[in-house]
């Protein structure tokens, strides 16, 4: 596995997953991200890393088109087209999967190398957790 940084797009399974929306129907695409967390969410004690790369992108993309979020994707990690209006639903699965993530049990937790580098991916996955939390349909 080619990984490059902590971000959520820097290995080659997350540039590979975000490639895979290329071309899909608005309702292919949610139900990628939807399966995407869902490896993670009913996975049991160990999470696979490929499993939680490819479901911190996910994470990060829907948490880029929440109203005001702090996500900003590069266009070059991008999918081409924009994402389609995504359930709110998915921001749940997004955030059950990422919490199991972050936990003991999850390869792409504990399998870094360097602890700088680990601290920065907790980083990154926390933000994305804190974006997908805004109550963005909840302001009145």
């Amino acid at each position: 596995m080619g990984t490059w940084g902590p971000g959520p797009f820097d290995s080659d399974l997350a540039a590979d997953f975000v490639d895979e929306l290329e071309g899909l129907t608005h309702q292919q695409v949610i139900d990628v991200l939807e399966r995407a967390f869902q490896r993670v969410t009913s996975s049991g004690a160990r999470v696979d890393g490929g499993d939680g790369a490819e479901a911190v992108a996910a994470g990060a993309l829907v948490a880029s088109t929440t109203t005001d979020s702090p996500i900003v994707i590069d266009p070059d990690d991008s999918p081409s087209e924009p994402l389609p209006e995504l359930p709110a639903s998915l921001r749940t699965s997004a955030r059950l999967a990422l919490d199991r993530v972050l936990q003991d049990g999850s390869e792409i937790a504990t399998g870094w190398v360097d602890s700088a580098d680990a601290d920065q991916w907790r980083q990154e996955v926390q933000q994305i957790l804190r974006a997908l939390e805004a109550p963005s349909d909840h302001s009145s």
